[in-house]
């Protein structure tokens, strides 16, 4: 499926100054129907000046190649990933150039298929785990999944990247959920709040930071005072690079700052995904009967291992379309450091550029029935000449997720692991709403009942 791109104008078209004020309330209420009703109204290409703001944002799979791929060394991480920088400093999420590089160099071969394999029984196992604790709320009150899918992947990220036990460590969940509420807050009010003002968001947030701080120190201490022979973890990985840095000071703050930016990115994003599967498992039976007969069929009653997952194949599609629905990572904000061209429209030095994989993979020309929930989208029997670029739940480019094995396996192994043994249905009239944050979170909690397979 293909469509023509034409250029309208230089400047790409967008709501009219008169609607400034809806604007205003949609980034504060509803910043997925600000996207979606931006792309819906004006096209692929659009300018949306919130008072002395203006954010272009490129709603097709090559606009979305230009800027993420082909020139991406002109756009610099954007709004909310700029202002986690009060929290999260210069980790892999918020760095550029030279320091970015070198982050990516140490961290990424912790991510290489052969050592995620390795750990596929660690997986297993806190999947496990999940399945014994829901099973311990059978016909009783309802459970929170959200919570429970956190600490699932908390239980995951410090048993394979850095072989410890993240549970010890009381609020890390919470912690998180401040930073984000706080970096948001300071993006769609454009650092227009003073940070010093005693505002309880304010006081939350530096109770969050100075938490994870505490965690990350502390991580880092413990790993320096009983090295591990031969461990190729995060934690001895961040440690010697460190050692190579001519100022320890510096050094010893910028490991602080990559592994605060890995617990949150590690876990954060999946629990995100496995959230939204379940909301989606309970609106659909039918789907989650598939699930089930397969699950039955591949595992039987063992484990799954690492071979399963390419036995998984329903799971794996079931996964993918929830992050086509729910991308995780909703919103690829960027910077434009020099004036640039996408698709025939002008963007001037430092304007604001996204890319929204919420919107993209809701493209109707590139997706049928967009909004409907359909795993056979991604059944590999089914082919496709869908572009590269209109689905991208792990970004594209350098900035590509180094996590996403790791991420896929982790779901496919859960959601097998769940619907073997069990079906979650969610509490009568609790409504799920979307939460657009720097991940796309169910809001609050999601209060769900568990019932025998």
């Amino acid at each position: 499926m293909t469509t023509r791109l034409v250029v309208r104008r230089e400047v790409p078209p967008g709501p009219p100054r008169r609607a400034t004020l809806n604007l205003l309330r949609m980034l504060f209420t509803d910043r997925l129907a600000l996207m979606s009703s931006a792309a819906e109204r004006h096209g692929d290409a659009v300018r949306i000046a919130i008072g002395p703001k203006a954010m272009y944002l490129f709603n097709h799979p090559d606009y979305a190649k230009h800027v993420l791929a082909d020139n991406s060394a002109n756009y610099h991480k954007g709004i909310g990933l700029a202002e986690s920088r009060r929290a999260l400093g210069d980790g892999l999420l918020t760095s550029e150039g030279d320091l970015w590089r070198k982050q990516r160099k140490t961290i990424q071969p912790v991510f290489q298929h052969k050592r995620i394999a390795r750990q596929a029984d660690i997986v297993a196992d806190e999947a496990g785990k999940l399945v014994a604790r829901l099973k311990a709320h059978e016909h009783g009150e309802p459970v929170d999944v959200l919570q429970e899918m956190t600490q699932l992947t908390l239980g995951v990220l410090g048993r394979t990247l850095l072989d410890t036990d993240l549970g010890r460590f009381d609020a890390v969940g919470h912690s998180f959920e401040a930073v984000q509420n706080q970096a948001m807050f300071e993006a769609v009010t454009m650092n227009l709040v003073p940070s010093w003002l005693p505002l309880a968001k304010q006081r939350r947030f530096r109770a969050a930071r100075d938490n994870l701080r505490g965690v990350a120190d502390r991580l880092l201490a413990e790993r320096r005072r009983s090295p591990v022979p031969g461990s190729d973890d995060v934690l001895t990985r961040l440690i010697a690079s460190a050692a190579e840095d001519d100022d320890p000071l510096t050094a010893g703050q910028r490991a602080r700052d990559e592994l605060i930016t890995l617990l949150l990115a590690g876990h954060e994003t999946t629990a995100s995904t496995l959230g939204w599967a379940f909301a989606l498992l309970d609106r659909h039976p039918e789907v989650w009967e598939r699930l089930h007969a397969e699950a039955v069929e591949v595992l039987g009653d063992r484990p799954p291992v690492y071979a399963d997952l390419h036995r998984l194949t329903y799971t794996a599609a079931v996964v993918e379309e929830v992050m086509r629905l729910y991308p995780p990572v909703w919103l690829l904000p960027r910077i434009a450091q020099e004036a640039d061209v996408v698709g025939g429209y002008a963007v001037p030095a430092g304007a604001d550029v996204i890319v929204s994989p919420y919107t993209l993979h809701r493209h109707p020309a590139f997706w049928d029935a967009p909004s409907k929930f359909d795993p056979g989208r991604f059944d590999p029997a089914n082919t496709t000449d869908r572009p590269r670029y209109a689905y991208i739940p792990f970004g594209a480019g350098p900035r590509f997720c180094v996590g996403n094995s790791l991420g896929m396996l982790e779901a496919v192994f859960v959601i097998a692991s769940v619907t073997r043994a069990l079906k979650l249905v969610k509490t009568p009239g609790y409504r799920v709403v979307p939460e657009a944050m720097l991940s796309l979170r169910i809001r609050d909690r999601l209060p769900m009942s568990v019932r025998r397979a």
